[in-house]
Parts: C-alpha cells; sequence; structure tokens
C-alpha cells in the first residue's frame, strides 16, 4: 500500500509532513489519519525533533474527510473511523513541539481543523479555508468550532460555520486564522526558514512555551502566570540557560542540547 504522507528533513531538528494525496485534493481517508495517528505519536517521542510543518502536494492543502469513501457507511463505521480521526488530532495536540501549517492550497472540513491545530499558519495566497460541515449534515467533530472561536472570536466564528463558505487568505488572516500570506511560490522557503530559526532556539525553552500558551488559554489570569512561572523556574537552572547566558556574553551563536 502506497503511502497517503511524506515526512522530509530539509534541516537538522526541522521535519516536512506533506499530505501525499493530491490526485483526490489530499483528502484525509482512513489510511491518511491512521498514518498520520502513527507519525505524530512517533514524532512525539523523538527528542531530536525541533519543529515541524504541515502542507500538501500539489494545489490542496486537504479537502477534508474523503467524502467518496464515506459514501455508504454504516453509523457503526463511520463512528469508527471517526474515533480514529479523534485520535489522530490528539496525537497532534499532543506533540511537544511546534507544528507550523503551509496552508498551500484549499484547506476544508477536517483539513481546516488540521491547519488550526497547529501552533500557528502561513498561506499561499491562493489559500482558501473553510468548515462546510454544516451543509453536509454534520458539524465539525475534530476541534473546528474551538479553534475558530479562539481566533477569531465568537460572531465571525458563528459566520464561518452557520454558512459553511469558505474564506481567502486575505480574509483568513485578517481573522486571525493565519500569521502570515506569502506569495506561493514563496511559502514554503519563508516557512522554512521561520522554522529554523525556531529549531535554533533553546528546545527545552520552546516546549515550555507552547505548554505555556496552550495550557495558559484556558486559565484565569492568575493561574495562566503560576504555569508561567513553574515553567521559568525549571528551565533558569538548565544547562542551556547557561550556555545561552555564556554564547551572549561571548558574542558568539549559542549551541542548545536540550539540557
Amino acid at each position: 500500500m502506497s503511502s497517503t504522507v511524506e515526512v522530509s528533513e530539509p534541516s537538522p531538528g526541522v521535519k516536512v509532513v506533506t499530505l501525499c494525496r493530491p490526485d483526490a485534493a489530499n483528502a484525509l481517508n482512513t489510511a491518511m489519519g491512521e498514518e498520520l495517528l502513527a507519525l505524530w505519536t512517533s514524532l512525539s517521542n523523538d527528542a531530536s525533533v525541533r519543529a515541524a510543518v504541515l502542507t500538501g502536494a500539489g494545489r490542496f492543502f486537504c479537502a477534508g474527510a474523503d467524502l467518496k469513501e464515506r459514501d455508504g457507511m454504516s453509523d457503526q463505521q463511520w463512528s469508527d473511523q471517526h474515533v480514529m480521526f479523534e485520535a489522530m488530532i490528539r496525537a497532534q495536540l499532543a506533540c511537544p513541539f511546534p507544528i507550523i501549517a503551509a496552508v498551500n492550497g484549499a484547506a476544508m472540513g477536517g483539513g481546516c481543523e488540521m491547519a488550526l491545530a497547529c501552533d500557528f499558519a502561513w498561506a499561499s495566497q491562493t489559500a482558501r479555508l473553510g468548515l462546510p460541515e454544516v451543509g453536509l449534515g454534520i458539524i465539525p467533530g475534530l476541534g473546528g468550532t474551538q479553534y475558530i472561536v479562539r481566533a477569531a472570536g465568537e460572531r465571525r466564528a458563528s459566520e464561518l460555520l452557520m454558512s459553511g463558505l469558505p474564506i481567502d487568505a486575505a480574509q483568513a488572516l485578517d481573522f486571525g486564522l493565519v500569521n502570515r500570506v506569502t506569495p506561493p511560490d514563496e511559502l514554503m522557503p519563508q516557512v522554512l526558514e521561520r522554522a529554523r530559526v525556531i529549531a535554533a532556539k533553546a528546545p527545552l525553552s520552546v516546549k515550555a512555551l507552547k505548554k505555556v500558551v496552550r495550557g495558559g488559554a484556558a486559565l484565569p489570569l492568575g493561574k495562566a502566570m503560576a504555569l508561567e512561572l513553574a515553567e521559568y523556574n525549571r528551565l533558569f537552572k538548565t544547562k542551556d540557560r547557561r550556555e545561552g547566558v555564556a554564547a551572549f556574553n561571548q558574542k558568539r551563536t549559542a549551541v542548545f542540547k536540550g539540557e
């Protein structure tokens, strides 16, 4: 069976995960879900990974769940598949390193949810994002409603979710769903450069920042600040902190080892 996901490492510590069903608009089928579940689980346990980029092969990012595969599924088969998709997105969210979405084209439904589950996203000018589930008799089920509310606010989220209509890259930028929009041919070079910058920072600090940003967003301010302080107090005792300060004073590039 051919792989639906390709993995490369263009620079040390940076993994590129490419959804690779271009003839099917990189739609999420059972095989892709299972591969992504296994991949994110494996990468989570790989201390050498400092950042990852998620993108799609060809003209699409991901068209969402493969409706051709779903056509004729029994309720039980649908449920079983979705339980696996839920495990897949939880494995992505659980990765301790940052994941950047490089949205190279249309990201719809579950594909949009995978992009929004990344720590941040950059998009090509040709990208479109949408959650059209309301037109299929369902709603987003991989966190999409919550990602949209957190990024864009309740009123914008309500319009996007209830209309099911896609938005272009410029509007996605305005809504806070993506951080930057680039010309199509510059998307991957620019995202990879940003990933390299992150990968060169102290990895324990980057992981702590992910934990604090994600965890703190759901806490009252006082508890969020306590979470921040707990990570700060842990980090200033590390070898990487000593290396960072020494490198600054010696006017050299720090070499962080995650220790």
